[in-house]
């Protein structure tokens, strides 16, 4: 089984490599980051924060526009182009390969955010402002595209590539404010509509704790805590949406 899902995520790795949206995106990504010290001098502000925020938001949004725009055509291509049912006549179970196709985005977002990183890092380094901070920054963003992957690819599972983008951008909006619920929940009075403010709050994904850009940037200290407590939740929440891919595309019928 495990060589099975490794087959699958090296053959989308591959595809994923040569398609011309990675590069696309990528190239954008680099430019940006490479011009953000000649967006420091038109803004007001410190040079060294806006260099590290500019570059960690460049980071972040093509990061996450990799994994909803490669993700959500995992399946959807597949089916598309009826290779799908070449894979499925060979002895693969249906979990085995959505399971490889995330894997192998996984790697392709690995070396994506790599490369990224080290661009920006030696911008920074050439200025003088490098921290590890802001490798632990880069680090949890990774993490969040991870969580929006697997997200992506159960959107793909259950509808057509459009809607899938959309749901997928609109949970990923949703999951950096879902602070605003208890805000909300203090106003309201109906017990049942509190009741389903928490059950939201708890449902949709948290993604609050990949964000720690302030933080780096400021040079404030990110506790360790914090790390972990955000492996863990990508683990238990990604798992389950992973899971319920899984358990959705075996039901699908494939026409």
């Amino acid at each position: 089984m495990p060589g099975r899902i490794l087959a699958i995520a090296l053959n989308t790795f591959r595809e994923a490599i040569r398609n011309r949206i990675l590069y696309l995106l990528l190239v954008f990504a680099v430019a940006l980051i490479l011009c953000a010290q000649a967006l420091s001098l038109m803004t007001v502000g410190s040079e060294e924060k806006i260099i590290k925020d500019f570059g960690l938001a460049t980071i972040d949004l093509f990061g996450v526009l990799t994994a909803v725009l490669l993700g959500i055509g995992l399946v959807s291509r597949e089916i598309e182009r009826r290779t799908v049912y070449v894979l499925l006549a060979k002895p693969i179970h249906r979990a085995e390969f959505v399971l490889g196709k995330y894997l192998g985005l996984v790697l392709t977002l690995l070396v994506n955010t790599s490369v990224m990183a080290a661009c920006y890092f030696a911008l920074l380094l050439a200025k003088g402002i490098a921290a590890p901070a802001l490798l632990t920054a880069i680090a949890l963003l990774f993490m969040q595209f991870l969580l929006v992957t697997a997200i992506a690819i159960l959107f793909s599972c259950l509808s057509n590539p459009i809607i899938s983008c959309i749901l997928t951008l609109a949970l990923y909006v949703v999951g950096h404010l879902l602070w605003s619920f208890d805000l909300l929940k203090a106003r309201l009075v109906s017990g049942a509509a509190k009741a389903l403010c928490t059950a939201l709050a708890v449902l949709l994904p948290d993604l609050s704790h990949f964000d720690v850009k302030g933080a780096a940037v400021h040079g404030l200290p990110i506790p360790a805590g914090e790390v972990v407590f955000a492996c863990g939740y990508l683990v238990i929440y990604g798992s389950a949406v992973l899971l319920l891919a899984c358990a959705v595309f075996e039901r699908k019928e494939l026409q």
